[in-house]
């Protein structure tokens, strides 16, 4: 029976470490420990767990505080991978996606996305046209969202605020949103749950070996605490996205290739400023692209890519990030006037990417890869958010081919794993399930809109939220707290929920990665600040000194999303790129224009022939498709 708990709380998270420190070399009670806590170790943890594998993972920071809470939270069908010429890993991210929707419906959904046609775009009217029926069919898109195409009108009707002078038509394709730090905390609660050990804030700070020199375990620190402790496992797995180098060299094994750190920067604006009917990607007068996205009251915009070079603990945004998309995003919506005063939150994350040498940071490729060290550690890579599962798949396939007992070690079955919060049997019945609830709820006194946005976060786990809300109810009176309202409550019962089930242990674990609120929510934040954190300190047993220092700790977050306004390192009215200054054009656009429009004619109307059998339709399509592989190879 294991000696660990069952959840991810953090009201045990001492005993758990207490119990990890007692452990011997000799006597390892893992298989497997996981060094980083982002989506791809949340993603390994889930898979080695799930096979029987004896799983710790560790992360020094909170858990996806590094890059996994920092994406442009889409669940990319691959799109842009298709404009590289990367067909294989578009059909990958695109099957993927499916998954994830189905695993996890409250926290992967589709979204319209319009891609507006432009003069001296980075795509004409026939190649996108023909791109995105490409992209259906090899990313495995339903029917139901293949892609329609419209003239200037329709696409002026779809979008009024866009610029009608350069604009040509547009596309309208699927993408699925989702919030990357909620599906990474999803994913190890799923981990947790087939007995993985997870810990955040436990920083490895050195590597312990055998008499062969192998990696028998790791050195680690408690940053909550201070307290230092060891464990043990035969098998060391290196995730630590932008870190991973820094984990090799302590292993002394950084040589062949390295990383490149690329970063991406999104803005936060309220959606009144720029109301669009749909999410949209745009091109920009450099030759790359952008997203604008609408969230709820706010709509967010990026993202940039440009080398990064600093340590990826802390990146910035700074005024000139803020300024070349509010100018991008005021040329292709001109009656928006957005100025850095509308800006309401930022974030900046760091792409660990792997070097090739002669790409700008838009072409560098998003594959990932695995890397084996003499001592036996093996280190995952690279990748995107989309591609977690089927990239710790791999990793742990090769951990079990070193294993020279593979007692109870199942193949892969992650693809069929629900993830937490997202049992449902499809995701028409999580929608069903949220109108239930929402009858439910009100009355409870809470709305349909506060149910909408907990359904979104928790699932199905929004039960227990509610079951907390509750039992604060129920309290003898002597006991509540009075004058609290309702939606004071429900915060309270989120928190508790985080600190049990979600290893909850600042407050900007709250704030930024479980609830989103600081990027999504924060001039509210002063309502509710010091009513979390008096609750916190009551939860967690911290004296006054650690409550200041979390209020503290918080304060930096809070004023790191605006500091781009006290940056001035660009003027507000700097240049815009012209349009006649646009990078190389994309290896698609090469192959697109080798393309004629009858060859798109064909395969639609091969699609629309009612004549054939399924089988006949099915094999004319890859017919097509296979001479447009071919096609592709001569630009690869």
């Amino acid at each position: 029976m294991s000696v660990f708990q069952p959840h991810l709380s953090a009201l045990g998270r001492a005993a758990t470490i207490e119990s990890i420190a007692r452990t011997k070399p000799n006597t390892p009670i893992f298989d497997i420990i996981v060094i980083g806590g982002g989506i791809t170790g949340a993603g390994i943890a889930l898979d080695a767990a799930s096979r029987g594998l004896k799983t710790l993972l560790l992360d020094m920071q909170d858990f996806s505080a590094g890059t996994s809470s920092r994406s442009t939270k889409l669940i990319h069908g691959g799109l842009r991978y298709l404009k590289q010429g990367d067909v294989k890993l578009v059909q990958e991210v695109g099957q993927e996606r499916a998954l994830l929707h189905q695993n996890a419906p409250h926290i992967v959904k589709p979204k319209k996305m319009l891609l507006p046609i432009i003069q001296e775009g980075s795509l004409g009217k026939y190649s996108t046209s023909f791109a995105l029926f490409v992209y259906d069919l090899i990313a495995g898109v339903a029917y139901k969202e293949w892609r329609t195409m419209h003239d200037k009108a329709e696409t002026e009707q779809l979008e009024p605020l866009l610029r009608r002078d350069i604009l040509i038509g547009g596309g309208m394709y699927f993408e699925y949103q989702t919030d990357d730090a909620r599906l990474t905390i999803e994913v190890l609660k799923s981990a947790v749950k087939f007995g993985a050990v997870c810990l955040n804030y436990a920083q490895v700070a050195g590597l312990e070996y055998d008499e062969k020199g192998k990696l028998c375990g790791v050195k680690i620190v408690d940053k909550l605490e201070g307290k230092a402790f060891c464990a043990y496992a035969p098998h060391i797995v290196n995730a630590a996205g932008p870190w991973v180098d820094d984990v090799r060299r302590r292993d002394h094994a950084i040589s062949g290739k390295h990383l490149r750190l690329t970063k991406g920067v999104h803005i936060v604006i309220p959606y009144h400023k720029l109301p669009l009917q749909q999410a949209t990607y745009f091109d920009v007068k450099d030759g790359r692209m952008v997203f604008a996205i609408p969230r709820g009251n706010n709509l967010y915009i990026g993202t940039t890519d440009t080398d990064h070079t600093a340590r990826p603990e802390r990146p910035e945004t700074t005024a000139a990030d803020v300024r070349y998309l509010l100018d991008a995003a005021n040329d292709m919506f001109p009656d928006a006037h957005l100025s850095t005063d509308d800006v309401l939150s930022s974030w900046a994350g760091v792409r660990p990417l792997i070097q090739e040498e002669g790409k700008s940071p838009s072409e560098v490729s998003r594959r990932d890869e695995i890397f084996y060290a003499p001592s036996g550690m093996i280190t995952i890579a690279g990748g995107k958010l989309t591609g977690f599962r089927k990239m710790a798949e791999r990793t742990v396939d090769e951990v079990i081919k070193l294993r020279s007992k593979n007692r109870n070690i199942t193949t892969c079955m992650t693809d069929k794993i629900k993830l937490s919060g997202g049992n449902f049997a499809s995701p028409e019945a999580f929608e069903q399930y949220v109108a239930e609830l929402t009858q439910i709820a009100s009355d409870k006194g809470i709305d349909s809109e506060q149910i909408v946005e907990l359904t979104n976060k928790y699932g199905k786990n929004t039960d227990t939220i509610l079951h907390i809300f509750d039992e604060q109810n129920e309290l003898p009176a002597d006991k509540r707290k009075k004058n609290r309202t309702v939606t004071e409550r429900l915060l309270l019962a989120e928190l508790h929920y985080g600190i049990h089930y979600e290893m909850v242990c600042t407050l900007s674990d709250f704030l930024v990665r479980r609830t989103g609120r600081l990027y999504f929510d924060r001039p509210n934040i002063a309502q509710y600040r010091t009513l979390l954190l008096d609750e916190m300190r009551q939860l967690l047993g911290w004296n006054r000194t650690q409550t200041q220092e979390a209020d503290t700790e918080f304060e930096q977050e809070y004023q790191a999303v605006v500091a781009f306004r006290q940056n001035t390192d660009q003027p507000d009215d700097a240049p815009l790129i012209n349009r006649t200054e646009r990078e190389t054009p994309h290896t698609l656009n090469s192959l697109l224009a080798d393309l004629s429009p009858d060859l798109l004619k064909n395969v639609t109307d091969n699609i629309q022939n009612t004549d054939q059998s399924p089988s006949d339709k099915s094999s004319s399509i890859y017919q097509y498709i296979g001479d447009l592989v071919g096609r592709f190879r001569r630009y690869l």
